[in-house]
């Protein structure tokens, strides 16, 4: 969400810029680098994340550009050569992107979108493109974590006013969209990404008569179709649910409507949705939905579905937009190789004391590898951009972390993750629509064991190494290492 006088080329990191100063002094600015974005750890100690946010940094790239306030914003600064103004104000994206497409399932350390541009370039796309993607990956996770604890119900994005920040809430909802949300509440996210809108109505509504049973029925007669009665402003089962009741049979049922709903946003969720339930049935009301809200996440719906809770939809807030158990995605952003002036790939690692945080050099492939019988994912392999995998013959993967560990392949099927977003710096992708990106999320989830998908202690989903990578990786942490010495 940004204000007519915001350019979102300067949501970017101040060292960017000083940077590409420096590049452009040395003469380093032309040299095609690359560029991995990757992430550590799953939120919430999940099995797997899910990419999303694509679509976002394709619109960015597309905008990309420095106007004159820019770039007098940056001579202010008295930092940066009248050459690097001149690139900045002439500038445009030239590279080359590839990227998972949103909802795909993802894995630690693999890379879910790779730059190759000139160093400038890549550089100042990472601050936009790591917020973008940490984002909207960290929401669809979480949604996909708390629509697999309802089991089925429907679950309706409620966060808009506990997100952070107008872009929280529009993105987020949209996210949350992918990560299977049959809705939200948010209208702009509605009208901007086609994410089905719609409400009930406050507390204040019902204050705002004399009684409720006056409430429920003006309701009902503005919106006899989308009636949905908050039942829980005085008291739930002694009036709100009775009302509610009464204005049905004699205002709805008569007509022959009969999809409306009661919502309970306080209390003990488990027993007043049974109490609700039991009362509705005794009416006859066997069709009329518990809609049910207030802080919930996908411990506390599982634990309500353990109890028995009599709930048909869930609304989530403040814990789904913002995460709130995980609020950190943690994508990073590094340096893998760099191309000389002939061509050649030159493949750059990242050395730490924390073996978790060496990086995977070179510019790779991601292959998933599915078993044929099952259709089910075994494992994710980083290879070398001009390695292929043979399905027709055995294939051997292994474990990078303990390369004694090893599975060989027969009856299997590789497919390769990422796919062309830009060349030579024109799009290349086409944008699914958001149902399209909502399904096919859903039967990528579809293609993961249980284990993977459990809430505590998942089973671990293996990303391997090919041999190649493996070897060029073993062989630069040695030189790396003896340089430090």
């Amino acid at each position: 969400m940004n204000s007519k006088n915001e350019n979102l080329a300067m949501l970017c990191d101040f060292y960017e810029f000083t940077m590409g100063n420096g590049y452009l002094k040395n003469n380093l600015h032309k040299k095609n680098v690359y560029f991995d974005v990757f992430f550590r750890n799953i939120p919430d100690d999940g099995g797997f994340a899910i990419a999303a946010g694509l679509q976002q940094v394709i619109e960015y790239i597309k905008d990309l550009h420095f106007d004159k306030g820019d770039i007098e914003y940056f001579r202010s600064k008295n930092m940066f050569s009248e050459d690097f103004l001149e690139y900045l104000a002439d500038f445009k994206f030239t590279g080359d992107i590839y990227a998972v497409p949103e909802g795909t399932c993802i894995f630690p350390r693999e890379p879910i979108m790779t730059i190759k541009a000139p160093a400038i370039e890549a550089q100042i796309l990472e601050t936009f493109i790591l917020l973008t993607l940490n984002h909207q990956s960290l929401i669809a996770t979480k949604a996909n974590r708390i629509v697999r604890a309802a089991q089925g119900r429907p679950v309706l994005e409620f966060g808009s006013r506990r997100a952070q920040g107008a872009d929280g809430a529009v993105k987020g909802a949209r996210a949350a969209y992918i990560g299977g949300c049959a809705g939200t509440a948010c209208t702009l996210t509605d009208e901007l990404y086609q994410v089905p809108a719609s409400g009930t109505m406050a507390h204040a509504w019902v204050q705002m008569f004399d009684s409720e049973y006056e409430a429920f029925r003006a309701y009902c007669e503005i919106y006899p179709h989308n009636a949905v009665l908050l039942v829980d402003t005085y008291n739930t089962l002694k009036s709100g649910v009775p009302n509610a009741i009464r204005v049905f049979k004699e205002m709805l049922v008569p007509q022959g409507i009969t999809n409306f709903a009661i919502r309970l946003d306080s209390g003990d969720i488990s027993y007043l949705s049974k109490q609700a339930r039991k009362m509705l049935d005794e009416a006859g009301l066997t069709n009329c939905k518990i809609v049910a809200s207030n802080a919930l996440d996908e411990h506390l719906i599982r634990d309500l579905l353990m109890q028995g809770a009599k709930v048909d939809v869930f609304g989530v807030g403040e814990r789904m937009i913002t995460s709130k158990s995980a609020p950190v995605f943690g994508g990073v952003y590094k340096l893998v190789a760099i191309e000389n002036e002939n061509g050649e790939i030159t493949p750059k690692i990242k050395l730490s004391e924390n073996i978790s945080k060496i990086t995977n050099p070179h510019f790779k492939k991601v292959y998933r590898l599915y078993d044929k019988e099952t259709g089910k994912a075994i494992a994710d392999e980083l290879c070398l951009y001009d390695e292929t995998i043979d399905t027709t013959k055995e294939h051997t993967i292994f474990d990078p972390n303990a390369t004694w560990k090893q599975k060989t392949l027969t009856n299997f099927t590789a497919r390769e993750l990422q796919v062309p977003i830009f060349k030579n710096g024109e799009c290349v992708y086409e944008s699914p629509s958001i149902e399209e990106i909502k399904a096919y999320c859903q039967k990528e989830v579809e293609t993961l064991w249980d284990e993977v998908k459990r809430f505590e202690n998942p089973h671990r989903y293996y990303v391997d190494l090919s041999q190649k990578l493996w070897d060029i990786k073993k062989e630069l942490c040695v030189k790396n290492a003896m340089k430090s010495k």
